[in-house]
């Protein structure tokens, strides 16, 4: 692993698309897209406005990314999430979240899982996959055309409006 001696302290900071550390991290990730040229982009996130977040001690990286999505999913894509070393995954995840929404607040937040590329945990008998953004508050959202696994946690209002018709429910039964 590559770590710069500047990173020394705890917690997220923000870095730039392209950072050689960042790089090192994102080329473990399952998602990393392997040319058969052999390029290597130095630019890791893709078009749009992002956030590129590395843990201080080069253990973590979770990337954001808000922009328009063919898939027609709105919101704040997390691109990248990856820890190699550090606290409880959904801890530092949440901790990036918080951040995120200090970028984009309001904004419903989602990513995708490949259930091909990742090992499942074990929950009620059932396997899940990305078991740390459900520890983290994030939801199943659906499918993908390519059976990608979409997790959300959708906008505040969105919340307030489901918990209220929870509730309008209950009441007329």
């Amino acid at each position: 692993m590559t770590v710069q001696p500047f990173l020394i302290g705890e917690g997220w900071m923000e870095m730039k698309d392209g950072d050689a550390s960042c790089r090192a991290i994102f080329d473990r990730h399952y998602s990393r897209y392997v040319y058969a040229d052999g390029r290597r982009p130095k630019l890791i996130v893709g078009p749009g406005e992002k956030l590129v977040l590395m843990t201080a001690d080069g253990g973590a990286l979770c990337a954001w990314r808000k922009f328009i999505n063919d898939a027609g999913q709105e919101g704040v894509n997390c691109a990248i999430f990856r820890r190699e070393g550090g606290d409880v995954a959904s801890a530092m995840l949440t901790s990036a979240m918080d951040l995120a929404w200090d970028r984009w607040p309001g904004e419903r937040f989602y990513t995708y899982v490949d259930p091909r590329g990742v090992a499942p945990t074990i929950r009620a008998s059932r396997p899940t996959w990305g078991h740390c953004f459900y520890q983290a508050g994030w939801r199943f959202a659906g499918l993908t055309k390519k059976r990608l696994h979409i997790l959300e946690v959708p906008t505040a209002e969105t919340r307030a409006a489901e918990a209220a018709a929870e509730k309008a429910q209950r009441e007329a039964a």
